[in-house]
């Protein structure tokens, strides 16, 4: 499994960016069914969940601080999965990285100025 995480880049406070991450070398049915989502990191601290779909039900969990601003979203048959983040803030600056089961993608820096 490869991911390609892409749509980092630096906005002001109010602002919003979407992050892409491509699955590639996995099979629809596993890109389905397996965990998928976004976390992120800054530096000093622990990776935390921003937002992940937990399995074949869809449902997805939220980070309490980014719920109601960021969305997850997926397109099985482009094998990508989504997050549109809106009205960021400059606690949200971090580096995000995709996350499918066990692999990990390379990481986008996410900066939001005040």
């Amino acid at each position: 499994v490869q991911l390609q995480a892409s749509g980092g880049g630096s906005v002001q406070a109010g602002g919003s960016l979407k992050l892409s991450c491509k699955v590639s070398r996995s099979i629809l049915s596993v890109f389905w069914s397996n965990t998928k989502g976004w976390y992120r990191q800054v530096p000093g601290r622990e990776r935390e969940l921003v937002a992940s779909f937990t399995g074949v039900n869809g449902a997805i969990n939220y980070a309490e601080s980014v719920k109601g601003r960021f969305i997850l979203s997926k397109d099985n048959t482009k094998k990508t999965v989504y997050l549109q983040m809106n009205s960021l803030k400059p606690e949200d600056t971090a580096v995000y990285y995709c996350q499918f089961g066990d692999s990990w993608g390379q990481g986008t820096l996410v900066t939001v100025s005040s």
